[in-house]
């Protein structure tokens, strides 16, 4: 390994290049300079640290975490961060579901708690944080909704400006959470990979900060805090598996991400399964893993925040799956409609589409005995149900209005039995 000159340093997951630290950068530039348009990018770059001086300290978690995860996380202070509460979101186990026990333990990481109602807020507070330390107040994204208006709000909390691209069908629901928070829309013509490429043109020509997720290895490294909160939580244990719904696959690598660092620093000996969800109609990451060359198989699906043609992460999250023995499958909408259905009404958990297939994956496992008897398995619920209630009106019918009396209204408790 590379010796250290600093905390961290940013390294090619293409060539092993070392591409430096404590400055932006985003793809290798020998790599990137590589890439073509219609296949996933490589030179994407992770954040690696010193490792090797962390286990020679003897520093283990509770160390960590009292330096709020200072040796782990690119940033010179936390103070940088956002003034509102982000992460450190609620763990629920569920020792039940259609009225009859559990053989293994189930457990919801409900991250709809977050600011913006998202997962995405964690990559954006600390996108937004480092933006800071970087003097730059300008971040522009492309988004199908969620990152968008993560980057929104964030950046409202901060002072700082919002610039997002959206494909032009994004669901109106996130597409007015992005204005309420101030920041500048722009719809795009076509689909998030049209607006994705865009928004590194303008990145390019204009200078300003880019969140986009995998090409900005920031993402990655505000995402694995979730790995970092289900270890405490457990106990300082980690579970059996983790589902995860994957898109570009950057949501599964920064899960991946937070628990090799774990194990890279000496805390913990292993790494936890995780299953790759994806929805049947965009299963552009899994139905590539282990080919030779990769081949988009287009996307139609209901859940938009894992729609994509082209995965941006698509190499370090196939490679992570490879190298840890991750698992991965895919569920048609008819299933994640249905989960999130169950979620709802069993759990009072109410996730979108996107993120309701994550548990219609731990569905697949629990009703063919996959989960295996006694295992801890946790769920990854990414985002609120209210992001985009579209799909959920078109299968739901309203009951008819009642007359004002009580023989009406047992009539009507009747009907919806």
């Amino acid at each position: 390994m590379m010796p250290f000159k600093g905390k961290y340093r940013f390294e090619c997951t293409t060539c092993g290049k070392d591409c430096g630290s404590d400055n932006i950068v985003y793809l290798c530039p020998d790599c990137g300079s590589r890439n073509r348009k219609g296949l996933p990018p490589k030179g994407i770059l992770k954040t690696v640290y010193d490792y090797a001086g962390l286990i020679h300290s003897g520093i283990d978690f509770t160390a960590l975490k009292q330096s709020n995860f200072a040796e782990l996380m690119p940033v010179k202070s936390p103070d940088s961060l956002p003034p509102l509460r982000i992460g450190n979101t609620p763990l629920y186990e569920i020792k039940s579901l259609s009225g009859k026990p559990l053989s293994h333990t189930l457990f919801l990481k409900d991250d709809a708690q977050n600011p913006t109602w998202s997962f995405k807020d964690r990559a954006s507070s600390l996108v937004s944080a480092f933006a800071k330390e970087q003097g730059v107040n300008r971040i522009i994204t492309a988004s199908t909704g969620n990152a968008g208006s993560s980057l929104a709000g964030i950046c409202a909390s901060q002072n700082q400006e919002a610039v997002v691209l959206v494909p032009e069908k994004a669901p109106v629901g996130k597409l007015v959470q992005i204005m309420m928070y101030g920041a500048r829309l722009i719809p795009v013509e076509g689909t998030y990979d049209d607006a994705f490429d865009l928004s590194v043109e303008a990145t390019c020509k204009y200078g300003w900060y880019n969140r986009n997720t995998a090409f900005n290895p920031i993402t990655i490294e505000g995402k694995k805090t979730v790995s970092f909160e289900i270890f405490e939580q457990l106990g300082l244990s980690i579970p059996s598996r983790i589902f995860i719904p994957a898109g570009d696959g950057v949501i599964l690598s920064g899960v991946y991400k937070g628990f090799e660092d774990l194990m890279k620093s000496g805390i913990i000996s292993e790494i936890p399964i995780m299953v790759a969800v994806q929805a049947e109609g965009s299963p552009n990451l899994v139905r590539n893993i282990g080919k030779e060359s990769f081949s988009s198989f287009g996307s139609n699906t209901l859940a938009d925040s894992i729609s994509v043609d082209v995965p941006r992460n698509f190499y370090m999250a196939s490679d992570y799956l490879l190298k840890y023995h991750g698992e991965w499958l895919t569920v048609n909408d008819d299933s994640i409609l249905a989960a999130s259905g169950m979620l709802a009404a069993e759990t009072g958990l109410f996730a979108e589409p996107a993120s309701a297939a994550a548990f219609a994956g731990y569905l697949h496992y629990k009703d063919n005995g996959l989960a295996g008897e006694g295992s801890r398995n946790v769920v990854l619920l990414t985002g609120s149900g209210l992001k985009d209630i579209s799909p959920f009106i078109k299968s739901l019918k309203l009951p008819p209005a009642v007359k004002p009396d009580l023989q009406a209204l047992e009539k009507s408790l009747k009907n919806q039995l």
